[in-house]
């Protein structure tokens, strides 16, 4: 039996760090931001390595597969999640066959990260309402706070 855990995170929340640790277990296959390449194909947005990420991930939401046995057959499958990428129409079924866990970070940490990067950024670039949302959701639907 496959456990996946949804590790959610906003922007400069230390979660590429966190997914490279799992990654070095040998009894783990790692999804890095699934949703990623369907966010800028919805919204249009430009960002960094776009291409790549396009041509790399499914640009159709329903396409991304995040259930099943892990890539490799490993006995855990750590997906990282960026809470921003999930917009409306991004499937969700798919969040109850996994654990889920939320980095959080203090907002104030985050915005003076982001501004070196990228100057002026919208609350929605930093993913904090939606990381509320996606809390609430899990926390409904399990009956306690993950």
């Amino acid at each position: 039996m496959t456990i996946r855990i949804a590790m959610w995170s906003g922007p400069r929340n230390l979660s590429t760090a966190m997914m490279y640790a799992f990654a070095a277990r040998g009894d783990c296959s790692v999804t890095d931001e699934p949703f990623y390449a369907a966010y800028l194909a919805l919204t249009g947005l430009q960002h960094p390595m776009q291409d790549a990420v396009l041509a790399s991930q499914p640009t159709d939401p329903d396409a991304v597969r995040l259930t099943g046995a892990a890539p490799g057959g490993a006995a855990i499958w750590y997906q990282k999640h960026m809470t921003q990428h999930m917009l409306a129409p991004m499937p969700r079924g798919w969040m109850a066959e996994c654990r889920h866990a939320f980095l959080i970070r203090h907002p104030a940490r985050v915005v003076a990260s982001y501004v070196r990067k990228r100057e002026s950024p919208a609350l929605e670039d930093l993913g904090f309402a939606q990381q509320r949302v996606l809390f609430d959701q899990v926390a409904q639907r399990t009956g306690k706070a993950p």
